[in-house]
């Protein structure tokens, strides 16, 4: 039997983006559509005192301007509805909570008409005294623990004994390490089109992550029953995280609609994205570790804490990477979290493993310079053969081949064992390398497959292409569960009226999905195998089901051949099809179920001017079974690119006094271009498939390329200058300082 699975099948969804066929949620087409602009407050902090619309509402072409004053009172309230959402600001009230929340939305004909008459609203505030300052406020941090799918998992954690292995220790390390807040910048702003069907029937065109997290948080703030709100996405562009919870400007879209009874659409501003859709929140993180003589791990400490805002609370999980990541004798963990007067803080790429392999990466380093000993062999005198925290051993782990995969290609050999002891062409050459890992999730997950009566099969899941490639990558999966070519499969998503399907973050989609599609796929098979044998007409009547091949849409055996279409032909003509439901097996949990990885990296120092060049990445990877060799290398090489911008580039920077972001847009908030990116070679293991994290074998890819990124190129900064980088992002001015 011949498989599609692994193999680098071009993007199906590639052709409609680049000739302009591929419909954003912007761009869908709906009849008679009003456009809705924000308009945001200056304070951080306070109430509206006034609010003037009089001279917007006389422009042309304005159809109406919600306030507080004349919205609609939310039946359910602007409160989350489940454990991935936020509460929103959707003009319930007259508190300002940060700098440009929402204040009141104008609604006209036009986008151009709406914007100008956006200008013309006047609103005095009043405001109240705030901060942005994370020190301001660190000394009422708290604590929160955090959930994911495989349960609640405790903010702090102790194994061992911290003050005896602190004791043992030979060489110490306990430095403070900090990450800035950053902001998604998907190339894709967030856009929603409403459109009403009658007081309790409502369709969104939303840009999500995540349809069915969309039509709960609707259906609860309008009080709609679930069924009777459908949510579109079927293209996006671009999420990490951003477009993971249904934010205000959905809601407002919707109680806009509602009010006039034709369709509006609202489309956030890049500026806009910097306030009212969250972000990475910044974080301060104490690490501690010690080792013997020898070079093994006593102790480990960890301890994050992140801001949040006044009104609602984000975790980011940071110190979870030290939790499992090395063995020592004693870890202890702790997060707490800090209120400040900011917008809720939201998932960005890889939470907490990204800016916690920061620091968590950087420590080991510098234990390992400390002790003399070459970084990768300290980890691999370190490594975790069990998981630390709790025993559990590993449902598989080929760390040691990514670490020897990684060293060879990059040529770790080379590494300068003294900074600033090699040059190039006048530059200080540095290397650094760093571990990386995120955890395997799956969550429950639907899928239907339909044999259509030419033969052909459609296969449907409520699932998200966020831009990794799920249309491709399903219709892999589905070709050979049902036993078809690829091309004689459509799999199509993003619709609520689908079989349901988790959101599209945390490296869910291609575990939990392809599990779906598989099973709903076997399924369909199994029963065509079944009614060729037992159909009098068929030319496999009385068969042996097990003897019978399945491929290209034909069931073959002792030399005779059934097609798909004649069976279906025979069996009425009418489509044949099956649903499947998969959900995380109880034997999970005696696994650790984690992806790892090794990264490297090359820089190079201007020693006058404190300029740093990423010039090679080499990152290797085992992340379970690849669906598509060409599409994964893409995820694992935008992880790693998405690393330098963490490393060099990325920081949120507020305006203390006006506590607002003024880093804005592109210009001032910097992400790696073409320039940046030098050589990326990820590296991957094709085979490590793993039945324990999901059915389908996979563990997912879209985090585990950023994390140990940034670690691997500040420790190279420190190979190149000896100066240690512990505060991101690595720039100049620290560098001549």
């Amino acid at each position: 039997m011949t498989t599609s699975v692994g193999k680098p099948l071009p993007r199906l969804d590639g052709k409609p983006k680049v000739i302009g066929a591929a419909r954003y949620s912007a761009e869908v087409q709906v009849a008679g559509v009003a456009h809705g602009v924000i308009v945001g407050s200056r304070a951080p902090k306070g109430r509206i005192a006034a609010i003037d619309t009089s001279a917007a509402e006389r422009e042309p072409g304005v159809l109406a301007v919600l306030t507080h004053l004349n919205a609609m009172k939310l039946p359910g309230g602007a409160e989350p509805a489940d454990q991935g959402d936020r509460v929103v600001q959707a003009l319930q009230d007259d508190l300002i909570r940060y700098s440009n929340q929402p204040v009141a939305l104008v609604v006209a004909d036009t986008l151009e008409r709406a914007t100008h008459a956006a200008n013309l609203v006047k609103v005095r505030e009043q405001a109240e005294p705030h901060t942005v300052r994370m020190e301001d406020e660190i000394q009422n941090g708290f604590k929160q623990d955090q959930k994911r799918p495989t349960g609640t998992i405790p903010g702090d954690q102790v194994t061992g004994d911290p003050e005896a292995a602190r004791k043992a220790a030979h060489a110490v390390v306990e430095e403070t390490y900090e990450t800035p807040p950053e902001t998604h910048n998907p190339m894709e702003p967030h856009a929603t089109v409403a459109v009403w069907s009658g007081p309790d029937r409502l369709t969104l065109y939303d840009a999500t992550q995540g349809i069915f997290g969309v039509r709960k948080k609707l259906a609860k703030a309008f009080a709609l029953e679930p069924e009777n709100v459908r949510v579109l996405t079927k293209f996006v562009g671009g999420g990490f995280g951003c477009k993971g919870s249904a934010w205000s400007h959905v809601v407002l879209a919707a109680l806009a609609a509602r009010k006039l009874g034709r369709p509006v659409k609202v489309v956030l501003t890049r500026p806009q994205m910097f306030a009212m859709v969250g972000g990475r929140p910044q974080t301060k993180q104490l690490v501690g570790a010690g080792a013997t003589k020898e070079g093994r791990l006593t102790f480990l400490r960890h301890e994050s804490t992140n801001t949040t805002s006044r009104f609602d609370v984000f975790l980011e999980p940071a110190a979870m990477v030290s939790r499992h990541q090395y063995a020592s004798d004693s870890i202890s963990t702790k997060h707490r979290v800090v209120r400040i007067d900011i917008g809720t803080p939201t998932y960005m790429r890889a939470p907490g493993e990204s800016s916690g392999s920061f620091a968590l990466e950087s420590a080991i380093d510098e234990l390992a310079v400390k002790l003399g000993v070459d970084p990768l062999e300290f980890r691999l005198k370190n490594y975790a053969e069990h998981d630390p925290e709790d025993g559990k051993p590993f449902s598989s782990k080929s760390l040691k081949t990514c670490y020897d995969m990684a060293a060879k290609r990059f040529g770790w050999e080379k590494r300068p064992r003294t900074p600033r002891s090699m040059t190039r062409a006048g530059m200080l050459v540095g290397m650094g390398m760093a571990t990386s890992s995120y955890p395997a999730n799956f969550n429950p997950a639907k899928a239907l497959a339909r044999l259509m009566p030419d033969g052909t099969a459609l296969v449907l899941s409520g699932a998200v292409d966020i831009g990794t490639g799920t249309y491709t990558v399903m219709t892999q999966v589905a070709a050979d569960a049902i036993g078809l070519d690829p091309s004689q499969v459509r799999f199509d998503l993003g619709d609520t009226e689908m079989p349901e399907a988790p959101r599209s973050g945390g490296s869910v989609t291609a575990t939990s999905v392809a599990s779906a599609v598989l099973a709903a796929g076997g399924a369909l098979q199994k029963r065509l195998v079944r009614l060729s044998v037992e159909d009098p007409d068929s030319p496999l009547r009385g068969a042996n089901p097990e003897d019978i091949r399945v491929e290209g849409g034909k069931l073959t055996a002792n030399g005779k051949t059934d097609s798909f279409a004649e069976l279906v032909k025979r069996a009425g003509g009418k489509p044949i099809e099956e649903r499947a439901e998969v959900k995380p097996d109880p034997d999970r949990k005696k696994w650790s179920l984690h992806s790892y990885g090794a990264q490297f990296a090359e820089v190079l120092v201007d020693p006058d001017l404190g300029t740093v060049r990423v010039s090679r990445l080499v990152g290797a990877f085992a992340a379970g079974r690849i669906l598509n060799a060409r599409l994964a290398r893409s995820q694992f090489m935008g992880g790693m690119v998405w690393g330098i911008g963490m490393a060099l580039h990325e920081h949120s920077v507020y305006d203390e006094k006006l506590g607002r972001i003024v880093t804005r847009d592109l210009a001032d908030y910097h992400v790696p271009v073409n320039a940046d990116v030098p050589v990326v070679e990820p590296l991957f293991l094709e085979l490590e498939e793993d039945h324990q994290v999901s059915p389908a074998g996979v563990k997912g890819v879209g985090e585990i390329g950023i994390t140990g990124t940034a670690a691997a190129i500040a420790s190279a900064v420190f190979n190149a200058t000896g100066r240690r980088i512990r505060k991101l992002p690595i720039t100049p001015d620290k560098l001549l300082l």
